[in-house]
């Protein structure tokens, strides 16, 4: 039995590729805390060098806000509880 070509090869079918929405933690300036505090729990909880840690604190601090880390949801909310467990103010946006 000979098969066509046109059998052999299968139509493209759609497929839906689901995208994870990136979220990223928010942390806020506040009046109490120390910019040594700031940067030793941005280096513990975010990864982050201490030069990056201290670049987000002054942004924080002159800003009143910056984005911290970026991520899926699951990474990041241990780290925002964290951040929040020290008594930072940071939410994931």
């Amino acid at each position: 039995m000979k098969m066509d070509v046109k059998e052999l090869i299968q139509p493209k079918q759609k497929v839906d590729v689901l995208e994870k929405e990136e979220k990223k933690i928010v942390l806020y300036n506040d009046d109490v805390n120390t910019f040594d505090h700031v940067i030793d729990m941005l280096v513990a909880t975010c990864d982050h060098t201490p030069v990056q840690a201290e670049q987000c604190s002054i942004i924080v601090h002159y800003k009143g806000k910056c984005s911290v880390k970026t991520g899926d949801y699951d990474d990041l909310k241990p780290r925002c509880s964290a951040l929040l467990e020290a008594g930072l103010t940071a939410e994931i946006v």
